[in-house]
């Protein structure tokens, strides 16, 4: 209960304050607690930082059931994305020169902080249309498996702010579904359940 209510604090002050202006202090202060609690728990500022905002994702889960249309499954997907990052705005301050300064780490670094354990909910989604025959399995190479979620950070990273419902559908039917897409319906299908 302690350690939920230090990491709503330490979000809360980095929504206010951004990394820059957060410190282990200021977290105690509005946690109600002191600062060598923190301090045993998180060796790092930057350790909270990531922690906390891992809280805040944890709320916001990204699962994406089977809806039988891989075009509808990937705009869900998006769609809990930018709900993600409307609610995780504290998440880019991380984007500061003094996080990656003070860490060592890079941007890739920390999204692989903050998403350790998650389960891919892309990699699932692309799974099933395949197996739908939806999706040509052999265009799935890493820079077109990657694509979305590439423009999606990009967008966010730029703007501060989720992509918009057009930009998204945008992204879905005229980039990734043309690039994916077997060339004769259901060969997709036939082709894995063959390999």
């Amino acid at each position: 209960m302690l350690e939920e209510a230090i990491l709503d604090a330490a979000y809360a002050e980095l929504d206010a304050h951004g990394y820059a202006g957060l410190t282990m202090e200021g977290v105690a202060v509005r946690a109600g607690t002191s600062r060598p609690v923190l301090a045993r728990r998180w060796e790092t500022r930057a350790d909270l930082a990531v922690a906390a905002i891992r809280r805040q994702m944890s709320r916001h889960p990204i699962t994406i059931e089977d809806m039988g249309s891989v075009r509808a499954e990937l705009l869900e997907l998006l769609e809990r994305a930018s709900e993600r990052a409307r609610t995780s705005a504290a998440m880019f301050t991380l984007f500061a020169a003094a996080y990656f300064g003070e860490t060592g780490t890079s941007p890739q670094g920390l999204r692989e902080a903050l998403i350790k354990g998650e389960t891919d909910a892309l990699k699932l989604v692309l799974d099933r249309a395949v197996a739908r025959g939806e999706i040509d399995e052999r265009k799935l190479v890493p820079p077109v498996t990657t694509l979305l979620y590439d423009l999606f950070r990009s967008q966010a990273i730029m703007t501060f702010a989720a992509p918009p419902v057009e930009l998204r559908q945008a992204w879905v039917d005229t980039l990734f579904l043309p690039l994916v897409s077997p060339t004769t319906p259901g060969q997709g299908a036939a082709r894995s359940k063959s390999a």
